[in-house]
């Protein structure tokens, strides 16, 4: 990798670190500025204005999240992936190639794995965790003692965002209804949120998963255990020790603790 490379990538895994930490914006020193910024070109001076004239800022009105307008039909799981499938209630409809409702033991599993939404692979498969993060996923849960058809795995959306971008807010907050309905049918015994969204989603509140991460909350009534996305995991395998954590944990809360590795 050339100088100029390795700079790019990690460029990119300090932005991606910040981005989880919740930042939105980033502080540059002086110096740092005025060595990026070009030379100045001459521009006459602006005509000075009187107070009575100067425009006053007034910033926009804080453009308020819509209400989902998705009403559930579906009084079983097969049904609701079935509304699911016909769902236009935003834009990622117009864009998906399958829908991924989500899949596993529906029938009060240990464990309910819920993550952001569908990547590459999902969309083109309709089935959640079945790339590079799921394959991740598939070992962890066997780490934890279970088979991937033991627990039930889900997301946030039920549509691939383009490029695999974060779900927006109004997109979130369309599908939610469909995961709150799965989980007052499945009725797991806990959750576990697989990064910022997830949490975000759940909890309709914004975090930096980097701090809130191993901090047990609630999801209505049930043990939710926020921890790092497997392919959060994948972009900084030094964090993989911290998630394992998490999981850990989640077994005591269900009093078992993870089978000797062989």
């Amino acid at each position: 990798m050339t100088g100029l490379s390795q700079f790019a990538q990690n460029l990119t895994d300090f932005l991606e670190y910040k981005k989880e930490e919740g930042f939105q914006t980033l502080e540059i020193s002086k110096e740092t500025l005025t060595a990026l910024r070009p030379a100045p070109t001459q521009k006459p001076a602006p005509a000075q204005r009187s107070a009575a004239t100067r425009p006053t800022f007034r910033p926009p009105p804080a453009a308020e999240t819509p209400k989902s307008t998705v009403r559930i039909t579906g009084k079983t799981l097969e049904e609701i992936a079935g509304q699911i499938r016909t769902c236009t209630a935003c834009p990622l409809s117009g864009s998906r190639k399958n829908t991924v409702p989500g899949e596993g033991n529906p029938n009060q599993p240990d464990i309910l794995f819920i993550g952001e939404g569908p990547g590459a692979d999902e969309d083109a498969q309709g089935r959640p965790f079945v790339g590079a993060a799921g394959h991740l996923l598939d070992k962890m849960i066997v780490a934890m003692g279970y088979k991937r058809e033991e627990v039930f795995i889900a997301n946030i959306v039920k549509c691939r965002p383009p490029g695999n971008r974060v779900p927006l807010p109004e997109e979130m907050n369309a599908c939610i209804p469909y995961l709150k309905a799965q989980i007052a049918l499945i009725q797991p015994k806990l959750i576990v949120a697989l990064g910022k969204t997830a949490v975000e989603g759940l909890l309709n509140k914004p975090v930096a998963i980097t701090k809130f991460r191993g901090t047990w909350c609630k999801y209505e009534t049930i043990d939710l255990m926020p921890t790092y996305h497997p392919a959060y995991l994948l972009r900084s395998p030094g964090r993989k020790g911290e998630a394992w954590t998490d999981l850990k944990a989640a077994l005591a809360k269900l009093g078992k603790e993870p089978p000797a590795q062989k």
